[in-house]
């Protein structure tokens, strides 16, 4: 869980300073707008919410209240592999092994 642990807090610190960077240094919006201009900027988006949605899906196997999986995927679908760290992070200091991570609920 150690390992888990050390890369999920990567995970959310490097999103998290990149987010930042990119909200002080630039406009969403406008930029946002420039890479749905690009055919491969629209490629990317794709990629990352198939990716999303995917994690989300893991989420509501995982989880034992469909309430808390509906928040974790609405702040996947905005936040993005932000979120996706700071859960996995959570999960790390909340379950003992991995089995219990991968299955939550369904584990035996």
């Amino acid at each position: 869980m150690k390992r888990l642990r050390v890369f999920s807090l990567i995970g959310t610190l490097s999103m998290s300073m990149v987010l930042i960077y990119a909200f002080l240094t630039s406009s969403f919006f406008t930029d946002g707008g420039a890479i749905l201009q690009n055919p491969w900027g629209v490629v990317s988006i794709v990629d990352l919410y198939v990716g999303f949605f995917l994690f989300t899906l893991w989420i509501f196997y995982r989880e034992k209240s469909h309430l808390n999986a509906l928040i974790w995927g609405i702040f996947m679908m905005v936040f993005g592999f932000l979120t996706a760290s700071i859960y996995l992070l959570k999960l790390s200091f909340q379950e003992e092994d991995v089995a219990a991570v991968l299955l939550g609920k369904h584990q035996q």
